[in-house]
């Protein structure tokens, strides 16, 4: 057999194998959406009880005849019309995700862009030590830091400003059980620094040379060169947060009490058999900004990946 033939029969397994990866990723996607056109009662036929036969130490979560369908028999919008127009709770979980996620992204994005130029700018032995330290602290599992997260949200006080009676009053309020005990450690975690730190050490020292012949400053050196360098890293890294943080489930769990103010990725953690009609359509509405985000920044996340932030050239 020649070597070009091995080479074509290679190639052939190859595709065949991304073809049927990319089928099985895609599936779970394509039979929400489909099935987000349905009617409640086929829904139910197709899926018999999705939470029944519970006991005390057993629960059974999908029945044993399932018939999935990508093709819904009659295709309806009852169950959008549900969950955008009649029913309020869903677009205020929806929006308690974006209140959630987007501080998280542009704040951490921001610290990682200060913090990454400092250590990349004026390496010395003891930033090394805090930048190994930062290390440690991403390859940790988030449920381990989630108990000292908590630990300092339960004693942690700040301080808020209000008008009462015409009068400028300060009010103390404990961090626990309001969004700030998840907003904060967020911002400050070493994923994105670390990212961003590996990207900006590859930009060649002579760039910052010669910017600093013409007389740029720091804030110059950091806004003109690493920043626009960099900006393949940052979209990356921004939407790697973005989705992370989105479909968060133990944080808010942990940290909020107050269900009215959980995120959408809460809800569809905890579906019961009430929602199951339901639960279609959200997840699909929950999906939209992902897509949109990924449709927009693809070409940064591909060229982000491929070149980690170097220089091309």
């Amino acid at each position: 057999m020649s070597h070009s033939r091995k080479k074509r029969i290679a190639d052939i397994f190859v595709a065949v194998f991304i073809i049927i990866s990319a089928v099985m990723f895609l599936m779970p996607t394509v039979l929400t959406i489909a099935n987000s056109f349905m009617t409640s009662t086929e829904i139910s036929a197709n899926y018999g009880s999705m939470f029944g036969n519970m006991t005390e130490d057993k629960k059974t979560f999908i029945s044993e005849n399932v018939n999935l369908k990508f093709i819904p028999d009659k295709v309806t919008f009852a169950q959008y019309k549900a969950v955008l127009i009649l029913n309020s709770d869903y677009l205020l979980k929806f929006w308690n995700s974006v209140i959630l996620t987007v501080p998280i992204t542009v704040f951490q994005i921001l610290l990682a862009v200060l913090t990454s130029y400092g250590f990349s700018r004026y390496p010395n032995k003891f930033k090394s030590i805090i930048f190994f330290a930062y290390i440690i602290l991403m390859i940790m599992p988030y449920q381990v830091t989630l108990v000292p997260n908590f630990l300092v949200a339960d004693k942690l006080t700040l301080f808020k400003l209000h008008f009462e009676n015409s009068a400028l009053t300060v009010e103390k309020f404990n961090l626990l059980g309001t969004r700030w005990a998840i907003i904060l450690p967020a911002i400050f975690s070493p994923f994105s620094i670390f990212l961003l730190t590996k990207v900006m050490r590859r930009i060649p020292v002579s760039y910052v040379e010669a910017a600093k012949l013409d007389g740029a400053g720091e804030l110059q050196i950091l806004t003109k060169i690493y920043v626009p360098l960099c900006k393949s890293a940052l979209v990356s890294i921004a939407m790697l947060v973005f989705i992370d943080y989105w479909n968060m489930v133990e944080q808010p769990l942990v940290m909020m009490n107050d269900s009215d103010m959980h995120p959408l990725s809460v809800f569809l953690s905890q579906i019961n058999t009430s929602d199951v009609g339901l639960a279609f359509a959200v997840g699909t509405v929950y999906m939209v900004p992902t897509i949109l985000m990924f449709l927009y920044g693809e070409d940064y996340l591909v060229e982000g990946i491929a070149y980690s932030g170097g220089i091309k050239g």
